[in-house]
């Protein structure tokens, strides 16, 4: 199981076992903090009988590492990992709501002979458990499973659908049925192989009251507040990098950390497409905004060639992620953090999270404006939502129309959650085969983000109540996990300050029209940008971290199209009816319906079934792929 992830940490290994427990954990190391031997993992602490694996960093390590120094506890590191192990000592299990940063880890508590497992709260680091006959067993990555003999292959066929309808799982689910994720906030204690209490150590701040701020306070706050946490993030042993699209984002990100880098060095990476297409899904180059960006800041950018020929990775990509997430955009992140690595840049800092916390996505700008028609009765919003299904779906505009209005009659927490389907949950009923996916339906979806909204205050606005989906779900289940994946395969640790717990808190406590201002998303954040970035940066057309999937479709992702959705390989596996995958191939290249992505969903699982299931794939990862 530790050799399946030594990407994860190429600078070292180690195992610690007791077979008188019957425990056993294992490391791999990335360093970043305390580059000595001694911080070696696992770390034990022998007479208290404690053993740790780590996996992340602790931003506010220093803080707590003083008030442990003055209430008598001594330290033999400077690492972070030995904080963890004495903040267990001096807090047993309460010590989670003091750790300000990314993280998974376990630690075996000998004398209670228990152990503690625990994931920060907003998921940026991630873990998999499972039970194998008596055993509990956890990982970073779902893929170490693949080693133990005893693993159930059979496929839950709530999550497939999931992959099909959002293009991930939301929650704790995996395409094996057997093996679920700790979610985001979650911790267990487990004793003699089974979890004796699960547990959320972290929610989303957003049952706290709006509060009344005048602009001018909440534009200070937020600019004070990235500043802050760009610098807490930035604590590192070795040189520290930056992604740069030239987006509001990565670009607040990268002028905050220019100004707190060693040395005022701060090498950053951006994309360059090799090939057309951008511009007809709507993507803008980001290349010339990028190159603007750093030379305004004064840092260096490394420009990394993407084109339709790295989708030859696509295979290795499905590896990585350990989940058939159908998105091509792990590309970018694998190939940056692959130049990155080369470079000796062990840790990248990203701009994800701002659209996430101050309202960003164009489904954000969708839900404000509702209030355009939302209080129509029912029959009248069923009549925009059949015009809505009807609009064309060729062009960006009215693809992104027809999405806004195609569930207009929900109610209104149902609406919510289905601004997060990729696709009418009726096109994914009718490519299943329901004999072989018995049990699935589009309730069980529904179900995990309604009773995630159920858990908010009625007072709760309705962009917060979408905010904080994204937050619980999107956020980890997608973003985070190909993120964290696909540079950990480099050997490169990916940071989020704008994830931050503190900007999160501030974000969430802010007036709604603070975030999403008329036509402007984000509006406080670009307020609280103007005096240190070109206002054609703040307000440039938004634009994902994407590739023109749609255009590569009908293109260079052609042959491998037909190879894993033949009628012969659909049949053959059987989760999906050959028919109707044919009748979606035909109206996505016709424009009836847009089905890029959804095919690209089928196309990875698959894949994801020829390497987990079939074992009859097995693509290289690291550094040098």
């Amino acid at each position: 199981m530790s050799a399946r992830i030594a990407h994860r940490g190429p600078d070292g290994s180690g195992i610690w076992t007791d077979s008188s427990s019957q425990v056993g954990l294992a490391h791999r190391r990335l360093s970043i903090i305390d580059l000595s031997e001694a911080a070696s993992q696992p770390m034990r602490n022998e007479r208290r009988q404690t053993t740790l694996v780590y996996n992340g960093e602790l931003y506010n390590y220093r803080e707590l590492r003083r008030d442990l120094e003055v209430k008598g506890y001594s330290f033999r590191t400077a690492s972070d990992t030995e904080v963890v192990l004495q903040m267990y000592h001096h807090h047993n299990v309460d010590m989670l709501r003091h750790l300000n940063g990314m993280f998974a880890f376990a630690l075996w508590d000998g004398e209670s002979r228990t152990l503690f497992v625990a994931r920060d709260g907003m998921g940026i680091k991630p873990l998999y458990y499972t039970r194998v006959r008596d055993c509990l067993i956890f990982a970073s990555e779902l893929k170490c499973f693949l080693e133990l003999d005893g693993i159930d292959s059979q496929i839950d066929p709530v999550a497939l659908r999931n992959y099909m309808t959002f293009l991930w799982s939301p929650g704790e689910r995996t395409m094996l049925s057997k093996i679920r994720k700790l979610e985001p906030g979650q911790a267990f204690v487990a004793k003699d192989g089974e979890i004796k209490t699960l547990w959320r150590h972290y929610r989303l701040p957003y049952e706290q009251p709006i509060e009344r701020m005048s602009e001018a306070t909440a534009i200070e706050a937020v600019r004070a507040a990235v500043d802050v946490a760009v610098k807490r993030q930035m604590v590192a042993d070795v040189p520290v990098g930056a992604f740069l699209s030239g987006g509001l984002d990565s670009s607040a990100v990268v002028a905050a950390a220019r100004h707190h880098a060693r040395d005022n060095e701060l090498p950053c990476y951006t994309m360059r497409f090799r090939d057309g297409g951008a511009r007809s899904e709507g993507i803008d180059e980001d290349l010339p905004y990028a190159r603007q960006v750093a030379t305004h800041v004064g840092v260096t950018v490394d420009e990394v060639d993407v084109g339709a020929a790295n989708l030859k990775l696509l295979p290795s990509i499905v590896y990585m992620m350990d989940e058939p997430q159908a998105d091509v955009s792990p590309i970018n992140c694998y190939l940056i953090s692959q130049a990155a690595r080369r470079s000796n840049i062990k840790v990248l800092l990203s701009g994800m999270g701002g659209d996430d916390l101050f309202a960003g996505y164009r489904r954000h700008f969708a839900l404000e404006q509702e209030r355009y028609w939302s209080w129509l009765p029912e029959r009248g919003r069923k009549v925009l939502s059949r015009l809505g299904r009807q609009l064309h779906v060729r062009y960006p505009m009215l693809r992104r129309v027809r999405k806004a209005l195609s569930f207009a009659h929900l109610s209104d927490n149902a609406r919510i959650a289905s601004y997060f389907y990729w696709i009418d949950p009726d096109v994914v009923h009718d490519l299943l085969d329901r004999h072989q996916l018995a049990g699935a339906s589009a309730e069980d979806a529904d179900a995990i983000m309604l009773g995630a909204l159920d858990e908010l205050p009625d007072r709760t606005p309705n962009l917060n109540r979408m905010l904080y989906l994204d937050g619980r779900y999107f956020v980890p289940d997608h973003n985070l996990n190909y993120f964290d994946k696909t540079s950990m395969a480099c050997g490169v640790e990916v940071r989020v300050p704008l994830l931050d717990l503190e900007l999160a808190k501030l974000a969430a406590r802010l007036p709604i029209c603070f975030k999403q201002r008329g036509n402007e998303g984000k509006w406080v954040l670009k307020k609280a940008m103007e005096t240190i970035l070109p206002n054609n940066i703040i307000y440039r057309q938004k634009t994902g971290f994407g590739v023109p999937l749609r255009a590569w479709m009908r293109s260079s992702l052609g042959d491998l199209q037909d190879d894993l959705l033949s009628r012969d390989v659909v049949k053959r596996r059987g989760y999906f009816k050959p028919e109707a995958v044919e009748r979606l191939r035909r109206a996505t290249d016709s424009g009836e319906i847009d089905g890029s992505y959804t095919l690209l969903s089928m196309m990875n699982i698959e894949l994801w079934c020829r390497i987990f299931l079939d074992r009859s794939l097995r693509p290289d990862i690291g550094p040098d792929l």
